[in-house]
């Protein structure tokens, strides 16, 4: 792989905008080249020093005249009225046939270099504060282990002390206790030297709320909640340990990745340089590169002693001394695609395409759709197995979603704070997709097989269980306790589900509104499962008989189910309205608001009919058309920005325009679904829930569609901001920090 492509791959996609332009250099090279092929390289003397702004300068070493005489280039330093250095390349000697390609080649290289070399510094001293808060909260754990682990000695509290439990460099004069740029003695030697200095730090912390609860969240608003005192157990203890060790963990990951930074931006400039004395047939890189050795950016190697120390720390205090445990929690391998992830895929996708082909033919074959009993098979049958195809589809377009999102960069794991290594791939999704449509479709040929069998045509027993068997599998392994079939992302799924649910109650996140969106798009399937409970629960599933449709309390349910996704989007946008006070939040909820109001109003005229019915359900269902799809494509997607001249945005990760253009007419399109409800559109040889099926499938379609730019906004705002790692409550608070806030 050519370094180009290796430097985009490696980069932390919410920083790219502040890595080094590698492109551009290369194309200015490219420049320089086809100047020096136009005509001879002829070289001549230029001045020592060229200035490209007024800035005091000062030359980063004291060069002879001769080695001046001999040099290409000189790199100075300059202190701009920032105070931070700065640095400006001058050309010695410039062949004529190059020399403007040349001087916009340093010119770039010197402000490329100084971004990086300032974004960087940047970086480090956010570290550096970290560093601080981190120390203290390590101050706090040793002080709370002693008090648990001697809870009956006769330690005092009464007086706080102003506490330093780690010796450090005094030359440095840097007190990151613990987490110590200079190399210090740890934690535990200096506590026991000073017990009742080190518990004093209790007398100025107090423990920050845990994680909100539905619980605390009543309490809060009853306004019945009170500051608890500090409990010294070991239930407690866990709880806090388990906090610092996520924490330690994100930030010994920031380390690295900022690590990885400076040596990914050296090394670009160590290329690049090396290209330029090829093509200029020069000998600069020597003298550039010392510079950038000199430079903050290289010779900084405050990360390297944090990332030394916390690993130090964290062998220490949470993996029992165990240095191979430690390092398997602070670097976890890279899961790796298995073949056998492909195979299977693969395998099930054939026979998927096999069941379809024979479930084709065997209802030609035996002319199942013209027989006596077609009517009551899709008025029974046909709701309980479409379940599986609705389901199959979003998890399809979803593993579309993930392939795209990885191929154009967007960093959907840190979106959606799946745990590092236990987001699941397109090849992972794709398998539980087509493994599910598998058992489906060849469920569905055993019950039409055994249907059409003179033998086995009595609706046996076993023959109508087999969709409710495949539901309750699949209801088992998703909630399945042991770690098998990803328990992880199982167990996230469920999390974001019962918040959805518990939507007024919790914090909303980026997950719980994603997946309350999907939720919306799946309002067939949850109606299906209306249907399964009442097939299955009071009607005659061995006959093929039940009063679901003609029953007033399965109607009503029947709008409830169709409600409560909306609803739950409903509750957190207002949630989010009254935490953030941003009124963009009010005017989602109005829409989803308006949606609710549609969808019940077409339910309604679907069930009853009337021109009344009808004339509401054209009139909202318009309203809401409109409101959500202007609200899709300006707030959601980001796109129709009077500022950016193609009337998208300035940013765009897919380098066709015509996709955003195609997918915006594809959303208004898809959009328009509901006319069928409303219109009755009527296909003589297709059956009513065939036509409800399929709008429900274009639903899904368009969600899919919509899932992918959506992230993509949502990615290029963190980009905007530089926003790469999620943040971690912190388990202790003191006094003086909530004062000072």
């Amino acid at each position: 792989m050519k370094f180009g492509k290796e430097f985009v791959a490696q980069m932390i996609p919410e920083w790219q905008q502040a890595y080094m332009d590698y492109s551009c250099l290369k194309s200015i090279l490219q420049e320089i080249q086809n100047a020096r092929k136009r005509s001879g390289a002829v070289t001549r003397k230029q001045p020592a020093h060229r200035n490209f702004s007024g800035l005091t300068k000062r030359c980063t070493r004291a060069a002879t005249s001769e080695e001046v005489e001999n040099q290409d280039i000189m790199v100075s330093e300059m202190i701009g009225g920032d105070g931070f250095e700065r640095y400006e390349t001058s050309i010695m000697r410039v062949a004529e046939a190059g020399r403007e390609p040349e001087l916009v080649f340093f010119k770039t290289l010197d402000l490329e270099f100084d971004r990086v070399n300032r974004f960087y510094k940047s970086k480090v001293e956010e570290m550096v504060k970290e560093a601080v808060v981190l120390n203290k909260q390590m101050d706090a754990l040793i002080a709370f282990r002693i008090k648990v682990d001697q809870p009956s000695s006769s330690w005092t509290c009464s007086e706080p002390v102003s506490v330093d439990v780690n010796a450090l460099d005094a030359t440095e004069n840097r007190k990151f206790a613990g987490i110590t740029l200079a190399d210090g003695s740890n934690h535990g030697d200096s506590t026991r030297g000073n017990v009742p200095e080190a518990l004093s730090v209790l007398d100025r912390v107090r423990l920050n709320k845990a994680q909100e609860t539905p619980l605390s969240r009543i309490r809060n608003v009853l306004k019945l909640s009170h500051q608890e005192e500090l409990k010294f157990t070991r239930e407690n203890l866990k709880k806090i340990e388990e906090v610092l060790k996520d924490v330690f963990i994100e930030f010994y990951r920031k380390l690295r990745h900022l690590n990885n930074y400076s040596f990914l931006n050296t090394l670009a400039i160590s290329k690049i340089m090396k290209k330029y004395d090829k093509i200029a047939s020069r000998s600069a890189a020597k003298t550039y590169m010392e510079t950038v050795d000199k430079s903050y950016l290289t010779s900084s190697d405050e990360i390297r002693k944090l990332i030394v120390r916390v690993e130090s720390i964290f062998v220490e205090y949470f993996a029992s001394s165990n240095r191979s445990k430690a390092m398997n929690l602070l670097r976890p391998k890279v899961k790796k695609e298995k073949h056998r992830t492909t195979f299977s895929s693969g395998f099930l996708v054939g026979c998927s395409v096999s069941l379809v082909i024979a479930l084709a033919l065997l209802i030609h074959a035996r002319n199942i759709m013209g027989a006596d009993g077609k009517k009551i098979y899709m008025e029974t049958m046909f709701p309980l197995y479409s379940l599986f195809g609705f389901v199959v589809l979003h998890m399809i377009m979803y593993a579309s979603n993930i392939y795209f999102w990885k191929r154009y960069r967007v960093n959907y794991p840190f979106i959606f704070g799946f745990k590092q290594g236990t987001e699941l791939g397109y090849r992972h999704v794709l398998l539980l997709s087509f493994g599910l449509n598998t058992l489906a479709l060849a469920a569905v040929i055993m019950n039409l097989d055994m249907e059409m069998d003179p033998n086995t045509n009595d609706y046996k027993t076993l023959t109508e269980l087999l969709p409710l068997f495949i539901v309750g599998l699949v209801i088992i392994i998703t909630i399945c306790p042991f770690n098998i079939f990803y328990r992880s992302s199982r167990f996230f799924f469920i999390m974001v589900v019962f918040r959805c649910i518990a939507a007024p109650l919790y914090k909303v996140n980026l997950p719980d509104f994603f997946l309350a969106d999907q939720f919306t798009s799946q309002v067939q399937a949850l109606r299906s499962l209306e249907f399964y409970i009442c097939y299955y629960g009071w009607g005659d599933f061995r006959l093929r008989q039940n009063t679901c449709r003609s029953s007033h309390v399965y109607s009503t349910f029947y709008f409830i189910v169709a409600v409560i996704p909306y609803w739950s989007r409903f509750l957190q946008c207002v949630r989010r309205l009254i935490e953030e006070k941003n009124p963009t939040e009010g005017y989602n909820a109005l829409k989803y608001l308006l949606t609710i109001v549609a969808v019940c109003l077409r339910t309604a005229y679907s069930l009853n009919r009337g021109n009344a019915w009808r004339n509401a359900a054209w009139i909202f269902s318009a309203l809401a058309t409109f409101y959500g799809t202007y609200w899709d494509i300006v707030f959601d997607w980001g796109l129709l920005q009077k500022s950016s001249k193609s009337w998208l945005r300035e940013k765009l990760l897919v380098p066709h325009k015509s996709v955003y253009y195609a997918a915006m007419v594809v959303n208004v399109v898809l959009r328009m679904a509901w006319l069928q409800t409303v219109l009755d559109f009527n296909i003589p040889f297709l059956h009513r829930e065939i036509m409800v099926a399929l709008l429900a499938i274009l639903e899904i379609i368009r969600r899919g569609i919509w899932n992918f730019f959506r992230l993509e906004n949502e990615h290029l705002n963190n980009v905007g901001k530089f926003r790469a790692f999620k943040s971690v409550p912190l388990p202790f608070n003191y006094d003086e920090e909530s004062e000072s806030r």
